[in-house]
């Protein structure tokens, strides 16, 4: 598996994930992002035995893009705690239907996951449901798509795609959440474009940016 490294020192990894792959392992039994990048480090650093590298956040399978792994304990530690801080950000780019009636914009709603589905909706009223907070700003509109920057506040499941389609702009072959627009075997027009977040260890700004593919409907907007 080639996959493009954005920035690698002793305590962290950071890659452009590849789409249509799982992070970790899960029940479809396909290769995976960290096993594919632990079997690597073993190879380049000939390490014997196991690899540490510790996943810091996830991206859904369809998504490209961005992502951070950390290479030493310290540095999970650190992460996790800098990510339940809000202290990480995360920027992504989205192709979407339509023209979103306000240009930028703050949503905020209260989503659940059925788990059963695998699928997530946007309540009015659920005991088990939890806030998910994003701002989105209108790059450009043409053709009947629209691209969007997008920043996340909280990392909630699907959360980018539920609240933009529930926004009435569902992203560009999304089946899960836009099946009435999208067309079955397009991709889904999600990318992590920059990722951002002062080093666990060093105390120093870091940020890595990673750009979709120019493929449609990518290189109808970028």
């Amino acid at each position: 598996m080639n996959i493009n490294i954005l920035y690698e020192d002793n305590h962290l990894l950071l890659v452009e994930k590849p789409i249509n792959i799982p992070v970790q392992r899960d029940s479809s039994g396909d290769f995976d992002l960290l096993t594919a990048l632990k079997d690597d480090l073993k190879v380049r650093y000939k390490k014997p035995g196991n690899v540490y590298l510790a996943l810091v956040h996830r991206l859904d399978r369809p998504v490209g893009g961005a992502m951070a792994f950390a290479k030493t304990s310290k540095a999970a530690s650190r992460l996790s705690d800098a990510l339940r801080r809000k202290m990480i950000k995360r920027k992504y780019l989205t192709v979407v239907h339509g023209v979103p009636k306000t240009k930028k914009r703050r949503l905020e709603d209260y989503i659940w996951k059925d788990n059963g589905r695998n699928k997530v909706f946007v309540v009015s009223s659920n005991p088990k449901a939890k806030k998910a907070i994003l701002n989105y700003e209108t790059i450009l509109s043409q053709k009947g798509f629209s691209l969007l920057s997008v920043q996340l506040h909280t990392g909630r499941p699907h959360q980018v795609r539920v609240q933009l389609s529930n926004m009435g702009n569902p992203i560009f072959g999304d089946q899960k959440y836009g099946q009435h627009l999208s067309k079955r075997g397009q991709q889904l027009a999600l990318w992590a474009h920059v990722l951002s977040f002062k080093h666990p260890v060093r105390k120093k700004p870091l940020s890595v940016e990673s750009m979709p593919p120019s493929v449609f409907p990518w290189n109808l907007l970028l």
